[in-house]
């Protein structure tokens, strides 16, 4: 391990989205495994505080460029200043589900012009390693479970869904093609909590639209209750069951996946997809049960109407990762409530701090 990481230094990785909360989790991940991260990030839906928690936990602030991925000039700006980028991780789009069946113009030409011209930047500047920003989303309702890698692309419940399903035949054709790409698309299943520092975290913008955040915020009382979206679904309690996984487990399989695009991959263009989940699902009720039992706070909720653009449940077989990447999850569910609560915790802390 202590010689792969030798071999990564030096090695520059732009994350577009870096400072979003994947994208943030992510370039700790890098930072520590010995890449130098990059951060590309407009802040529609991030925050420049997020720089400091990466620079507490890493000790150094990484390069940031304040620059829209739909901008092709500006994204080529940044080889002058870096002429040696050695791959690039792609997460910069817009991921609401709910949202983006109210608003599908706007996810079709953010997500997918963004991902056009990071490949165009990439295939101008001679890098070939891309890690793709998947989700599970691309399997729409599935026959059975768990999920793998072999199930069928079906329909996408959501415009969100569909922009990733494009994303990953835009690549393919790319591919097909013979463009000079080796392309890894991580289908992730649904991140939460934080690092273990409560240094960096989730930071919804305005009301949150994932359900670990929504529980947080109303625990501490920003929230006067959680709705729970529908509790009449074909699942054991009626409540959409996920395959949740702790953010920093997400973050490095990233670092897992460019070592196999850097270090393993050949001339030839490539494209493979990998799972990253655990391999067990939750309902949002025993989700629920679960903060309970790790913050000893007593949870507001009531049911709501069916979300459109849920399905009932979803979760992964991550095998395929473990065997190809040397990648498995390492936190259980209640680790990953209680770092997110902590962050929370210190997030009202810092809000005090500012306000007193």
């Amino acid at each position: 391990m202590e010689s792969l990481k030798v071999h990564r230094e030096q090695r520059k990785i732009i994350v577009t989205g870096g400072a979003g909360y994947i994208g943030s989790h992510t370039v700790v991940a890098l930072a520590r495994a010995g890449y130098h991260p990059i951060i590309v990030d407009d802040f529609s839906n991030s925050h420049p505080y997020v720089l400091e928690g990466i620079s507490n936990v890493i000790g150094y602030t990484p390069d940031c460029y304040q620059i829209n991925c739909r901008d092709l000039k500006d994204l080529n700006n940044i080889a002058k200043d870096h002429p040696d980028i050695q791959g690039l991780i792609h997460f910069a789009a817009y991921k609401l589900v709910g949202e983006s069946v109210k608003e599908p113009i706007k996810y079709y030409e953010n997500n997918i012009d963004s991902n056009i011209n990071v490949t165009k930047f990439c295939l101008e500047q001679g890098i070939k390693s891309i890690v793709f920003s998947s989700s599970c989303t691309v399997y729409g309702e599935p026959d059975k479970f768990p999920v793998s890698e072999e199930f069928p692309i079906k329909t996408a419940e959501s415009p969100y869904g569909r922009t990733k399903q494009i994303g990953e035949y835009f690549f393919e054709d790319c591919i097909k093609a013979g463009l000079p790409l080796n392309v890894i698309s991580l289908r992730y299943f649904n991140p939460i909590g934080a690092e273990e520092s409560s240094e960096i975290g989730e930071l919804p913008l305005g009301v949150p639209n994932n359900l670990v955040p929504y529980i947080t915020q109303t625990a501490i009382g920003i929230r006067e209750t959680l709705t729970v979206f529908g509790d009449d679904y074909p699942t054991p309690d009626g409540t959409c069951v996920r395959d949740y996984i702790h953010v920093s487990d997400l973050a490095k399989a990233h670092t897992a996946a460019l070592d196999k695009l850097i270090f393993e991959s050949g001339d030839d263009s490539s494209l493979e997809y990998f799972n990253i989940g655990t391999g067990r699902g939750y309902s949002v009720l025993e989700i629920i049960r679960a903060f309970e039992k790790v913050s000893g706070k007593k949870l507001s909720h009531k049911i709501g109407k069916r979300r459109e653009g849920d399905v009932p449940m979803i979760y992964a077989d991550p095998s395929k990762a473990f065997k190809e990447l040397g990648w498995r999850a390492e936190f259980n569910i209640e680790e990953a409530l209680e770092h997110a609560w902590k962050w929370e915790l210190k997030l009202r802390d810092l809000k005090l701090k500012k306000t007193g």
